[in-house]
């Protein structure tokens, strides 16, 4: 049995966002499969504390008292599963997402220093998370490139956390009509194989 944390991380609502319509058909494969697992929920978008870090939070957190950062990188720590699902904006994904993970970037928490260098923290047990995402193009191939795809899986290894995936929906913007539905139709089927390994 394991706690899957599920992070949300756009402001449209579900039917409006390819994006979370491609992990809802994840994650309702995913509780078919595992019934007995806890799914926790949590709307960036939503949280109140969650604010850009500023002077007073960094000496917050450099001083190590308790804070409200430290307090998102405990919650962090607590689940076995992880699902990130952000769409592409700008090349990356939207900047509450960066906010978050700049919470629990957390040493002491998800990482600490040591003479070696720095260690991620939540290699302590098996764990793995996914990104799903949609996309306007092809970043596929070619010179543009899904930076948020490369900073989620470099930040969540750097944790400890080395099974990391992506699943994406890509060329949004591009397909228009039956080709568009095909394309969701086809995200959706790879969504409903990649739960069943998850």
């Amino acid at each position: 049995m394991a706690k899957v944390l599920f992070i949300k991380a756009n402001p449209k609502e579900v039917e409006d966002s390819n994006t979370f319509q491609l992990a809802t058909a994840f994650l309702n494969e995913y509780k078919k499969i595992n019934p007995d697992d806890t799914i926790d929920f949590i709307d960036l978008y939503e949280e109140e504390h969650l604010t850009f870090i500023d002077q007073k939070m960094l000496r917050q957190m450099l001083s190590g008292e308790d804070n409200v950062m430290a307090q998102y990188a405990k919650h962090f720590t607590e689940y076995d599963k992880y699902v990130f699902a952000a769409p592409l904006w700008n090349l990356s994904f939207p900047a509450i997402l960066k906010a978050y993970f700049d919470y629990i970037s957390y040493a002491g928490i998800t990482f600490k220093y040591t003479e070696q260098g720095s260690i991620g923290l939540l290699k302590d047990r098996p764990r793995k998370a996914i990104y799903i995402t949609s996309r306007g193009g092809d970043y596929t191939t070619g010179p543009l490139k899904d930076l948020g795809e490369l900073y989620i899986h470099t930040l969540l290894k750097f944790f400890g956390i080395e099974q990391v995936e992506t699943l994406a929906l890509d060329n949004t913007n591009v397909l228009v009509g039956e080709a568009l539905q095909k394309a969701r139709e086809e995200a959706y089927e790879r969504a409903r194989e990649v739960a069943h390994r998850f």
